[in-house]
């Protein structure tokens, strides 16, 4: 873009892009720029296809306005209020492979960037969550990026005649829509941080483990990685994703090809997403990595903490971590918390691990006063996210060359919200609001909202939002580096404190 393209996208927030020109809006003193597309619309037998470029458009696209979302069902979790998780749903339209951008101001200012992947269990979710507004990090000075992906059967079904993760191939062609414009928006393409929560999290370390990404290298599709709440270890493998294909072409009436998928209707594959569920994946060699929880995730030959492990991210700053009480947000807003018994307990185990009354005994031995209910949350807490997260930090921090240039980090958010009589705790998804710096979001507030009834600590969204921006800007959080030998983890709470390895043994019995 020319100096004169600069000074009019300032004055009146148009921005040309490399398909055309979009005109945003000012809100909170960012410019936000709404719906923007970086692939072509999945439509019809493109739902199983790779992404595509986005055909050019004639004159100023109109960027002010939400645009639809990937097809998804309802997502419901019992007692608690998860919308501002969540979003509205599925809010139909073809062209809802999109970005949403806040920024500071625009043209050549080369600010840091972050590219924000949403969770949902691999089939909910959008830039439309009220909880992922930019607004905050636009003000602190980094250009943030949320991006819209497919899910469910059309993101993540392993089908033969079509490719693999399609939904993490979304999130590759939204980097590299980000590395070819985002400098028309005032970010460095040399600086962009790729992170994300939950499944959002896992796709993250997909990413982080792809060739594709040109992580090995300094000229890859991202700088730093952040990885909230998902797992290294989090991939099917084909055979259990081949599984899950089967049962989904037996639900639909269908062969388990994509031809015979690109004919059936969106809303026929969304309502088929309820029907998979209760598949046993735990093979010979793996459990499954999801307990369960969700019939869809990447499907990988080997693990992203293995892929790590062997030399992918070597050029990465990587920041991971989990909360506290991750297992409380599957027990408590069912009841399943304090009702759950010492069967409940053995039974999460034998799920999740090989060895399953070792691992209960573990979890005894260091946490005696636990109850059944603790107990059970712990382990699948572990299951879900602890383990595959220390793996994955393991293999980032023990990657050791001559050429390695990056550094890992690792939290543990502890901070417990008040909400379902105080049982949801520090549950999956709670740090959201805190890195985003939206805790004073009233729909965040109540004794069945995510942060409960309660005001959070003064401060803490501030502290952690600042942390965030600091390690997209620099590298550094502001703690100790993570290694291996000391495994220095930062706890973020009501006080902040660097201990070593917390819960070492307990997550050390899942190797």
């Amino acid at each position: 873009m020319n100096q004169h393209a600069e000074r009019v996208a300032t004055a009146q927030d148009i921005v040309a892009t490399a398909q055309g020109a979009v005109r945003g809006l000012r809100r909170d003193g960012a410019a936000v720029f709404l719906n923007i597309p970086y692939a072509a619309p999945p439509a019809g037998a493109s739902r199983f296809a790779a992404p595509r470029p986005h055909a050019p458009w004639d004159g100023v696209r109109d960027a002010t306005e939400p645009g639809p979302t990937a097809p998804q069902p309802e997502r419901r979790l019992g007692d608690v209020d998860m919308t501002p998780y969540f979003g509205p749903g599925w809010i139909p339209g073809e062209d809802f492979l999109t970005v949403n951008v806040w920024t500071p101001e625009t043209g050549g200012a080369r600010l840091p960037v972050m590219v924000f992947v949403h969770g949902g269990g691999f089939v909910a979710g959008s830039t439309r969550s009220e909880i992922y507004d930019g607004a905050a990090f636009a003000r602190d000075g980094v250009v943030l990026v949320t991006l819209n992906y497919r899910l469910g059967v059309q993101g993540f079904l392993d089908l033969p005649g079509a490719p693999a993760n399609r939904g993490l191939l979304d999130v590759l062609a939204a980097l590299r829509w980000v590395r070819e414009n985002i400098a028309a928006f005032g970010g460095d393409p040399d600086r962009v941080t790729l992170l994300g929560q939950s499944a959002g999290a896992t796709i993250v370390g997909g990413v982080l483990a792809a060739p594709e990404a040109g992580s090995t290298g300094r000229q890859g599709l991202f700088r730093r990685a952040i990885v909230q709440s998902g797992s290294g270890m989090g991939a099917f493998t084909p055979e259990q994703a081949a599984r899950v294909t089967r049962a989904a072409a037996r639900a639909l009436g269908v062969e388990p090809h994509a031809d015979a998928f690109a004919a059936i209707p969106d809303q026929r594959l969304v309502e088929v997403t309820g029907e998979l569920s209760g598949i046993d994946l735990r093979t010979e060699t793996h459990t499954d990595p999801l307990i369960g929880l969700s019939p869809f995730s990447i499907v990988l030959d080997r693990q992203p903490a293995e892929a790590v492990a062997a030399g992918q991210g070597a050029y990465v700053d990587l920041l991971a971590g989990t909360n506290a009480e991750e297992g409380n947000l599957y027990l408590a807003p069912f009841g399943n918390l304090s009702t759950s018994t010492a069967a409940d307990v053995d039974a999460a185990a034998a799920r999740s691990h090989p060895r399953p009354a070792h691992l209960v005994e573990t979890y005894r031995k260091t946490r005696p006063g636990a109850s059944a209910g603790e107990l059970r949350s712990a382990i699948m807490g572990d299951a879900l996210f602890g383990a595959g997260t220390r793996r994955l930090a393991d293999a980032h921090a023990g990657r050791m060359h001559a050429s390695r240039t990056s550094a890992t980090y690792r939290y543990s958010f502890e901070w417990r919200s008040n909400a379902l009589d105080g049982e949801l705790g520090a549950t999956h998804a709670v740090e959201l609001p805190f890195v985003f710096d939206v805790a004073g979001l009233p729909s965040l507030r109540g004794p069945a909202a995510i942060l409960g009834p309660d005001e959070p600590p003064g401060g803490l969204a501030a502290r952690m939002h600042a942390a965030w921006v600091s390690f997209a800007a620099t590298g550094d959080p502001g703690w100790d580096r993570y290694d291996i030998e000391r495994r220095a983890t930062m706890r973020i709470g009501d006080e902040w404190a660097v201990v070593d390895d917390p819960h070492g043994e307990e997550l050390q019995a899942w190797t």
